[in-house]
């Protein structure tokens, strides 16, 4: 574990920059080196990957990719800690000093990254997991896998099945990128601070879309539209956004969809049918 962080130099370097974690910006930092090492592990990177991860904050995670012999792309919003990182790499691991790029932004407005990164592996704010996880996976067809650590909560919505009752809108759009699947758990103990909450680890792998004539917003639209009464059928559910309940049913009929069904039983192939059907009016 040499190189790591553990929880006397995370509370040391946080202590030394006057650092006082934040609920609002979901910031909890992994002081347990174990835990970064199998976040590493369950990514099955390819060797010598160029990775993405976002909100590196003290770098444990950052440093754990970078002695697994990868090239890091981080992007911090907070000034201080995107200025720490590159002395906390320099500190710790010199000889991968020239392997890590810092990026100061807010990671939901990045439209451009270097080139050659085909991975995301992050553990994520909890207030912004989800928007940020599908951000990155629509303005970036180059990455081709992700394992992201989220709030337990989140992770189950994630990989959940269709007729789980966790399964939403959440789950339905991470399906239209890829495989999705809850590959562990986290307890809270190996964070500072503790969160109320414990974690998940989510491994998405990119596959090709559901063959659809409907552009991709068009169909993550009738998604939210089939979520948004989630006690209704999708007759009803739909009746709004297909111009009333006798045109969503005649193209729920025309996509092979029961009128009576709920959209927590549609897989993406389903709607992804179901919004070519719509959008033929």
């Amino acid at each position: 574990m040499s190189g790591l962080l553990g929880a006397r130099e995370i509370r040391e370097l946080a202590q030394a920059l006057d650092i006082r974690p934040t609920k609002k910006r979901g910031q909890n930092f992994v002081i347990d080196p174990n835990t970064v090492e199998r976040i590493v592990r369950l990514a099955q990177l390819p060797q010598g990957c160029r990775v993405l991860e976002i909100g590196p904050g003290l770098g444990s995670l950052t440093l754990a990719l970078l002695q697994a012999d990868h090239d890091v792309v981080a992007i911090e919003i907070e000034t201080q800690f995107a200025e720490q990182l590159p002395k906390t790499v320099a500190t710790h691991l010199p000889e991968f000093a020239s392997r890590i790029t810092v990026i100061e932004a807010d990671a939901l407005t990045v439209t451009e990254l270097p080139s050659e990164v085909t991975a995301l592996v992050a553990n994520l704010p909890y207030n912004i997991s989800v928007p940020v996880l599908l951000h990155f996976l629509e303005l970036f067809p180059n990455i081709e896998s992700m394992l992201v650590m989220v709030q337990k909560e989140v992770a189950d919505r994630l990989a959940a099945g269709p007729g789980s009752r966790v399964y939403g809108v959440p789950s339905v759009k991470a399906r239209w990128f890829g495989e999705v699947e809850l590959v562990g758990t986290v307890g809270r103990t190996v964070f500072w601070p503790e969160p109320n909450i414990d974690s998940g680890l989510v491994r998405l792998v990119r596959t090709a879309p559901p063959v659809c004539d409907a552009p991709r917003e068009y169909v993550f639209s009738v998604v939210d539209a089939a979520f948004s009464q989630r006690r209704k059928a999708l007759r009803g559910a739909l009746a709004q956004f297909a111009g009333g309940p006798d045109r969503s049913e005649v193209a729920l009929r025309a996509a092979g969809i029961d009128p009576g069904a709920r959209g927590e039983t549609l897989t993406v192939v389903e709607f992804a049918r179901l919004a070519d059907a719509l959008a033929r009016g």
